[in-house]
């Protein structure tokens, strides 16, 4: 891919701390050279960052985002709600409950929300990053050789 290409995946996280969890897995993305946008913004403690970030990524050029969140997990469902474009939000395992909590918060948003999920914790993050890919090499044929890079690394 051109350098001087825009990231058409932007990933959310709603707190530093999910950082470190997901770490190991962004380097998928950028081993496979593909460019992507991380923020950390929270939907409780940073509404109106959250609002200006969904307001422009469009117009920036983000084709899809990927919201993770844990316990009240609302991210992902807020995201969805103010985006026309696949939203997937992936719940982290960092409460009391494991992560179900999270994922019931995604998964029981209001109907009309086009939000999915791809699984709770890494093994979602993961999943959810090769699903965009999947989803941005029906329209940009370099994305289908780097999943098949990062699907041949849990092949072996």
């Amino acid at each position: 891919m051109r350098r001087k290409e825009k990231p058409k995946i932007a990933i959310l996280l709603g707190s530093k701390s999910d950082l470190e969890r997901l770490g190991e897995a962004l380097n998928l993305l950028k081993e496979a050279g593909c460019l992507y946008r991380l923020e950390v913004i929270s939907a409780h403690r940073s509404p109106y960052k959250l609002q200006n970030f969904c307001k422009h990524a469009k117009k920036e050029g983000i084709k899809i985002v990927i919201a993770c969140a844990g316990l009240s997990a609302a991210l992902p469902g807020i995201v969805a709600s103010y985006l026309d474009i696949p939203v997937i939000g992936v719940p982290l395992d960092s409460g009391p409950l494991k992560g179900v909590e999270s994922l019931f918060s995604i998964v029981e948003v209001p109907k009309g929300i086009g939000l999915v999920s791809t699984g709770i914790g890494k093994k979602g993050f993961i999943n959810g990053i090769i699903f965009s890919l999947k989803i941005l090499a029906l329209f940009y044929k370099d994305y289908t050789k780097i999943v098949r890079r990062i699907e041949e690394k849990f092949k072996r």
